[in-house]
């Protein structure tokens, strides 16, 4: 990691005509759907985590959860998406707590072009979205309470925006949403429970 790398992840994300954000999806609608992720017909409820850059310590511990979530609830596929580049991607994997520990039906797909994210309506965040005094000390606060620090960060933009959402087995969203902030942590739990409750047939099995 050299300091230009460190330097350029303050830098906003530029879209392409590709990756301009449309908007998130709502309840009920449809997973959008792009060449590298198509959820319009799963064969299993999926949960997805759209990650701030990596090295940020929300998503790490966003990530951190998500990896229990996915040993919990074995019949449930599980994507973390990452707009680092491959190589710092597998980079941060590898530094995290029990690296390599992550069930079979978690994946992790990278997303550099931001076309995925740009899909689901997840583009650059405000000033007040990242560096809001709650923010700063939300990443303290974590820090000293579970160990969770900044980590080197390769690639990636700290201004891209992360989220969160729950695909059942027809394709529908039914939970989820983009981050309010950037210290903002889901309840895969949650998801789970509203993705189970509209298709029986899975819910038997989680």
């Amino acid at each position: 990691m050299t300091f230009h790398q460190e330097l350029s992840s303050w830098f906003v994300p530029q879209p392409t005509t590709t990756t301009n954000p449309s908007s998130s999806p709502a309840l009920g609608q449809l997973a959008p759907k792009t060449p590298n992720l198509d959820l319009s017909s799963p064969s299993e409820p999926t949960i997805l985590v759209f990650l701030r850059h990596c090295g940020c310590p929300f998503a790490e511990k966003t990530f951190l959860n998500l990896r229990q979530a996915a040993k919990r609830h074995k019949s449930v596929a599980f994507t973390a998406i990452s707009h680092s580049s491959a190589a710092a991607t597998q980079t941060w994997l590898d530094s995290l707590p029990q690296a390599g520990s992550e069930s079979a039906n978690l994946e992790v797909l990278v997303d550099e072009g931001l076309e995925v994210y740009g899909a689901w309506g997840l583009g650059a965040s405000s000033y007040a979205h990242v560096v809001s005094p709650w923010a700063l000390y939300s990443v303290w606060r974590l820090g000293r309470e579970e160990g969770i620090w900044n980590r080197p960060t390769e690639s990636g933009s700290r201004w891209q925006m992360g989220g969160w959402f729950g695909v059942d087995g027809e394709g529908v969203v039914r939970w989820g949403r983009a981050a309010r902030s950037a210290d903002e942590i889901p309840n895969f739990e949650e998801g789970v429970e509203a993705i189970a409750s509209v298709t029986p047939s899975s819910q038997a099995k989680l």
